[in-house]
């Protein structure tokens, strides 16, 4: 089980930062909601001690940005949204992604492209 969790964990940093991307790009969130909304998509192994770096990441490469904001009954939370290189970068993503699904569950089925 130890070793499954290890694969799955490196298969999973290749494409988490795309993850967060299309997740914020479709309405701003913040760290702690973006953990819960990454494990209802059925991400269970990501921790909020993964999350907070890659937000900083994303930042920090100006494909998200971070405003304050006043929550529901509670104090002011950081909400990430994309910026235009942002939204670039999940376009990118999304279209590479595609393609090597596509590509991967050919090879698992053995239908080899003409």
């Amino acid at each position: 089980m130890e070793e499954e969790s290890k694969r799955s964990s490196q298969m999973l940093k290749g494409i988490l930062e795309g993850c967060i991307l299309i997740i914020i790009g479709r309405e701003p969130v913040y760290g702690y909601e973006m953990n819960e909304k990454l494990q209802r998509y059925g991400f269970s192994t990501v921790s909020e001690g993964t999350i907070y770096p890659l937000l900083l990441k994303l930042q920090t490469k100006k494909l998200i940005m971070g405003e304050l904001m006043p929550s529901p009954g509670g104090p002011m939370r950081k909400y990430f949204k994309l910026t235009e290189a942002g939204v670039s970068e999940r376009d990118a993503f999304i279209e590479q992604w595609t393609r090597l699904h596509t590509s991967v569950s050919q090879l698992v089925k053995g239908d080899e492209q003409p």
